[in-house]
């Protein structure tokens, strides 16, 4: 694994400069990776990191999620949508205790359609010092199914609907991604309209938008809007700051002039509304979908031509 420094002069005049740099060889296991400041190879990635192929499957496996689970010592990622005659199958990592791949195994977790990304999640009551006993799926739903909210217990293969309604009679899109307030306990995801683009929806009714919901009372909270497709969303180690990607140049067709960008949010004290929208980043190839904060602060999401990591 080699790091490549930069030059931010040299390509700010030269638009083929990435072209001269050294590049991955694909006939090997290698990875190059791009430095545009000193502090990656300092602080994020250190001297002793590696890395290796775990698993590659012949079909669309690893879309979303990455989930684990501590009781079964396991990871769970959706694989990507096929077909309305082959829904979305729950791809399972099987861990051995020095973190090295026993065996993976495909199943359909009980009451969730269409799975897409997931959070670990402490329901209503559950021991918040021990490990999170639940994971809570977006389902994106079908034309059968509404979207919403689906807790699942791996351990026992059990589930039940969290949410799956705004106030009523109007169904959210396409639900796609979530994350639990580790003060609060309240579930945080965004809505957008992709499974709709991609035909195993009906057409949206609402706008896509970001969410706020109380398990313990039900009370449910539209907390930012303004969005094209709102994706991931993530809380800042110091539960400070809200990030959510727009994903929006992707949709019924690429259109490049449309958001590619992490917007930032302040959270207000009550953790309970955010203020003050900003540009966080925007992706310079492809678009922010996943995304993740680090202890240190570190902002991670995967794009168009593998993660990138901002300070």
């Amino acid at each position: 694994m080699s790091i490549v420094n930069v030059d931010l002069l040299a390509l700010a005049t030269n638009p083929l400069y990435f072209s001269t740099l050294s590049v991955t060889n694909i006939s090997t296991p290698a990875i190059s990776l791009l430095s545009y400041d000193n502090s990656w190879s300092q602080s994020v990635l250190y001297t002793n990191a590696t890395a290796r192929l775990l698993v590659d499957l012949p079909y669309q496996a690893f879309h979303e999620g990455g989930v684990y689970d501590a009781a079964t010592h396991a990871l769970y990622v959706s694989s990507n949508y096929q077909s309305l005659q082959d829904p979305i199958n729950m791809t399972i990592i099987h861990l051995n205790q020095d973190w090295s791949v026993n065996n993976i195994t495909a199943s359909q977790f009980p009451n969730l359609q269409e799975a897409n990304g997931g959070t670990t999640f402490y329901p209503v009551g559950a021991n918040i010092s021990a490990p999170p006993p639940n994971q809570v799926w977006c389902d994106q739903g079908d034309f059968i199914h509404y979207s919403g909210l689906v807790s699942v217990n791996p351990e026992s293969n059990s589930s039940n609907v969290v949410l799956n309604n705004f106030l009523g009679p109007r169904n959210f899109s396409s639900v796609n991604d979530a994350r639990q307030h580790p003060i609060t306990g309240d579930i945080w995801f965004t809505d957008a309209a992709y499974g709709y683009y991609q035909n195993f929806r009906p057409a949206p009714t609402i706008p896509q938008q970001v969410y706020r919901f109380e398990p313990a009372t039900g009370v449910l909270q539209i907390v930012a809007d303004g969005f094209v497709q709102p994706n991931g969303l993530e809380f800042s180690s110091d539960l400070k700051t809200l990030y959510v990607t727009d994903t929006g140049a992707t949709g019924p067709d690429l259109n490049l002039t449309r958001p590619a960008t992490i917007y930032a949010y302040n959270i207000s004290p009550n953790h309970r509304t955010v203020s003050n929208r900003r540009t966080f980043a925007y992706v310079d190839s492809g678009l922010p979908d996943g995304i993740h904060a680090d202890t240190s602060g570190n902002v991670w999401a995967g794009c168009g031509d593998g993660v990138h990591v901002w300070n």
